[in-house]
């Protein structure tokens, strides 16, 4: 009898032992995984570099507990629409000021949450080889107007520049066109566009060919990898700032005294604010999370020389974590506080 008695009694307690850990580790479960059963949805625009800081958010919002879906690529204006009424939950590559005019038309900081910076000081602008640049002592667009200058980049013999430009969609090609205007460079200038990554492509096989190049580019991505400012190629500066409406007042000069004919820009994660309000973990992990232009550079350059597959991103990805693990754990805890 006494034998049962301690049985059941044993019993018993065991099971009140195993409820109790079980009643303390939901609340710790929680804690780890405050986004437990949420779902995400990433968007991206069509350039395939913007995959990498695209996948570090993603890997982050998993280790919260997000269910993550798979990216869905839509150009930025679209794309920033979307946010705002929560057919996509977040964008990683929102460029501050220059998609300045998609964030306010799609509702601004009443729809869209846009706190910190991702990745610092991106540069965008006009670019020459050097060789040409110095023989002809080439330093700012507006010397393009001289159509013997213009001929220099004439790739079709129509007696015209040929620059390479920007994809529709993107937000460059508003300004480039806007200041072939502002230049009194529509008679001398070709603004090709298309597919970015092919038209670079032409002109980087044109550059080893010995030709001159006149192209349109941004930091970080790899294409200064590989035509190197200051040893390749060289920046153009421009005759004034000059953007169109309803920037055309800013200054686009940088502190250094260049021109460019852009500002810099910060690449800044944004996110549907209502969403952001309900998932403060991920709120916060939005506005800490930061990368180099120097690391975005590298990663986009193995792409460029053939390690671009899903696969091969995800691999640099996760390389990128191992090597920054301490940071990275800590946005994970400072995320999971902001839960609390």
């Amino acid at each position: 009898m006494n034998q049962l008695l301690n049985s059941t009694t044993l019993r018993g307690t065991a099971a009140a032992v195993g409820l109790s850990v079980a009643l303390m580790a939901g609340p710790a479960l929680a804690a780890d995984m405050p986004g437990e059963g949420v779902e995400v949805i990433p968007l991206k625009s069509s350039i395939a570099e913007e995959t990498f800081q695209t996948m570090l958010v993603m890997k982050a919002l998993e280790e919260l507990g997000y269910d993550v879906q798979d990216i869905k690529e839509l150009e930025y204006a679209a794309g920033h629409v979307a946010i705002a009424n929560g057919d996509g939950t977040f964008m990683a590559d929102h460029w501050d000021p220059l998609h300045s005019d998609f964030f306010q038309e799609a509702g601004g900081e009443e729809k869209i949450y846009r706190e910190g910076v991702y990745s610092p000081g991106a540069l965008q602008g006009y670019l020459i080889d050097k060789k040409t640049a110095e023989e002809h002592d080439i330093t700012n667009l507006g010397q393009l107007q001289d159509p013997e200058i213009a001929a220099l980049f004439d790739n079709d013999d129509d007696g015209k520049a040929d620059l390479t430009g920007c994809t529709p969609g993107w937000g460059c090609e508003q300004v480039i066109e806007h200041q072939l205007d502002a230049f009194d460079l529509r008679d001398t200038v070709t603004h090709n566009q298309g597919s970015y990554s092919a038209i670079i492509a032409d002109t980087i096989t044109r550059y080893e060919q010995g030709e001159s190049i006149l192209y349109y580019t941004w930091t970080p991505y790899w294409v200064s990898g590989v035509l190197v400012p200051g040893e390749d190629v060289v920046w153009l500066n421009v005759p004034s700032s000059a953007l169109p409406p309803p920037r055309e007042d800013v200054d686009t000069s940088l502190p250094d005294g260049s021109n460019y004919g852009f500002q810099a820009n910060d690449q800044r994660i944004i996110a549907n604010r209502e969403w952001a309000e309900a998932n403060p973990a991920a709120a916060e992990l939005f506005s800490i999370m930061k990368i180099s232009a120097n690391d975005i550079s590298a990663q986009n350059l193995k792409m460029r020389d053939g390690e671009d597959s899903e696969e091969d991103i995800e691999r640099h990805t996760e390389a990128w974590i191992s090597a920054h693990q301490d940071t990275w754990n800590g946005w994970l805890e400072e995320a999971r506080a902001a839960a609390e």
